[in-house]
């Protein structure tokens, strides 16, 4: 039950709002019953703090209150109430005790009964054997065996299963390790970074500092990698060794062994940094970039232009994503990707830009003979996306007219107020000094005034003639609003004109994404629209890394653009079905044509957001009997 109830928890800390009993469920793949039951369970375990709300519109998380719950079970030293934490713990001490443990020692010690133990020690067996360390017994001793290196890598990753979702904390780490120098020891790591020319990956130096407070916990208990033979080291790499080796003895009052520091300095290196700061793109080339790498990227580069129409020849950005490659293919090689926290919002908030760095990924691997995962890719994203928002903002500024009756230069004051807080988003066109205002004759996006605007359109925002904070506030909340009705209204045409009656399922069962993909598929080919290789991509392209990009809907497709129309089959479940990581009611399998290159972007992003909302998207599922239904439900939908 305590594992159930913690998986609801996770949802729940995932979501912004009210969250039904429903959608709980279709996230868990339980009944509404069992949802009951588990914030029944969670409620009592977390009892006198008050960590879920529920009403008619469903549950909701304290976040205070829970805050206060997860860092108490945190704390707690000795409390194992949870099967989650009796494992950690079991793990815990049978990497530190090589000589093994008694099962009724450990049954008394954790107030529970040996059956319990047992059925512990299985589940210690199962992550033990993912980390190539094995569980033997004799007699009541259990024992875990294996290499120090594989005791560690099992420490490793039992906590980075026990983190919770997102960015690994540091204050975790500090806490099961009793390091209270971490942070300090972080902020002297990133400085000797900094001042050797490197740039620092943020998102990755924690799980790096994970790893030397594990060697610094093992070695304080006599437990180190054994010595390796002597070897040439990396110049390039020996300032980074030689600075951990100083700051971990500074900070910690260990020192750890040659093998210990050209694992973490090794870390480091294809994780944590890359060199280059403060110096020209040539010197990079020349002193740090494998030149095969940097072919590559040009390559890629090239092909992301033809396919997509995607302009990416900048040689900074391939320079940069070069060397990011050559680290990626360390990991790769070694099979110890980068996490990256951010794969979910990127999947969600950049669709495109994410399926462009799939395709990026895909020719990488063949040429490099390697798999990624989806935080590697994720990375790849990062790269392109930054160069993009360099190269031009996403969206052009909004038109808007001012309003505001003369008296002396308030007008004129106002107006440089107003392009000094939001110049980047709003172009004034017009001022207006009358209050005899016919509000329907201007052409302007938006319309700022500071008087009374009866009968005026959505578009019209009351400020206040000296403007407020809160007055920003309304505005950027105006502009956000109209920018999405804007990029509705662009692709709400074009996109129903890619649907067709032949091409709409309803409640329709697959055993997994292929058959789904499939069957979709099948539906294009027989009407000629695409050919079974175009199935077969898109097959290859969602076993690369999951088309889920929201809660609700999956958008399978190949990488090419080879139909012969733009198309999309659809099927519309009310049960969801598995996909990827997610449950997903909605699955379409969208087909471009060579033709519709140029709208590639906006149709692919646009209908990932139309489907964003999931209390809109079951709605939608709910009232679309028939394809007219749906037709009528999806205009609806966009036009909100």
């Amino acid at each position: 039950m305590s594992d159930k109830y913690e998986r609801l928890l996770d949802q729940l800390v995932q979501s912004e709002g009210w969250v039904t009993a429903a959608e709980l469920a279709d996230h868990l793949g339980v009944t509404t019953r069992s949802v009951r039951s588990y914030v029944t369970a969670a409620k009592s375990a977390a009892h006198p703090l008050p960590i879920i709300t529920a009403s008619t519109s469903g549950y909701r998380l304290n976040r205070d209150a829970y805050a206060t719950f997860a860092s108490g079970a945190r704390a707690r030293d000795s409390d194992f109430d949870t099967p989650r934490d009796r494992v950690h713990h079991l793990v815990r001490r049978l990497t530190e005790a090589p000589q093994g443990l008694d099962i009724h020692v450990l049954a008394d010690s954790l107030f529970v009964s040996e059956s319990t133990i047992e059925s512990d020690l299985r589940k210690v067996k199962a992550l033990g054997e993912d980390a190539g360390v094995s569980l033997s017994r004799h007699a009541s001793v259990v024992t875990l065996t294996g290499s120090e290196a594989d005791h560690r890598r099992l420490l490793s990753k039992l906590f980075h299963s026990e983190s919770a979702q997102g960015f690994l904390e540091l204050e975790n780490v500090q806490r099961e390790f009793a390091s209270d120098d971490l942070g300090a020891f972080k902020t002297d790591l990133i400085e000797m970074l900094d001042s050797q020319g490197y740039f620092v990956n943020e998102y990755g130096v924690n799980s790096v500092l994970l790893h030397v407070a594990i060697a610094v916990d093992r070695v304080t208990r006599d437990q180190r990698l054994p010595a390796v033979e002597a070897r040439l080291r990396d110049a390039t790499k020996e300032p980074v060794t030689s600075g951990l080796a100083i700051l971990i003895s500074t900070h910690f009052n260990v020192t750890l062994g040659d093998a210990d520091l050209d694992y973490i300095a090794k870390l480091l290196t294809t994780r944590v940094i890359t060199p280059g700061q403060g110096q020209s793109v040539k010197a990079v080339v020349e002193n740090y970039v494998d030149p095969e790498n940097l072919a590559i990227v040009r390559q890629i580069v090239e092909q992301v232009s033809e396919e997509y129409l995607v302009d990416l020849n900048d040689e900074p950005f391939m320079v940069r994503l070069a060397l990011h490659l050559g680290n990626l293919v360390t990991r790769a090689q070694e099979n110890s990707y980068s996490r990256n926290p951010l794969v979910r919002s990127i999947k969600t908030s950049y669709p495109m830009i994410y399926d462009v760095a799939v395709f990026m990924a895909s020719q990488i691997q063949r040429a490099k003979s390697i798999t990624m995962n989806d935080d590697e890719i994720s990375y790849i994203a990062l790269h392109l996306g930054s160069h993009l928002e360099r190269q031009s903002r996403r969206e052009e500024r909004l038109t808007c007219a001012i309003v505001c009756p003369g008296y002396y230069d308030m007008h004129t004051i106002l107006r440089e107020r107003i392009e000094s807080a939001l110049g980047a988003d709003l172009s004034v066109e017009i001022v207006v000094t009358r209050t005899d205002v016919d509000w329907l004759d201007f052409s302007t996006d938006l319309i700022l005034t500071t008087i009374a605007a009866k009968g005026a359109g959505d578009n019209v925002v009351v400020i206040q003639p000296f403007l407020t904070d809160g007055d920003i506030d309304n505005i950027r909340r105006a502009i956000s609003r109209l920018r999405r009705h804007k990029r509705r209204m662009q692709i709400k045409d074009d996109l129903l004109l890619y649907f067709d009656e032949d091409l709409y399922l309803r409640n329709v069962s697959a055993d997994s994404e292929v058959e789904m993909i499939r069957l979709l598929g099948g539906l294009m080919v027989d009407r000629g629209i695409i050919d079974a290789s175009y199935v077969d991509g898109a097959v290859e392209r969602e076993l690369m890394s999951s088309t889920a990009f929201t809660d609700t809907i999956a958008v399978p497709h190949a990488m090419v653009m080879s139909a012969t129309r733009t198309s999309i089959a659809i099927a519309v479940n009310e049960t969801p079905m598995p996909w990827g990581d997610n449950r997903v009611n909605v699955i379409a399998l969208i087909a471009f044509s060579s033709s519709g290159r140029s709208s590639f972007q906006e149709v692919f992003d646009q209908f990932v957001e139309v489907f964003a909302d999931r209390a809109e998207v079951l709605e939608l599922i709910k009232r679309s009997v028939d394809f007219t239904a749906f037709i009528e439900e999806l205009v609806h939908v966009i036009d909100k």
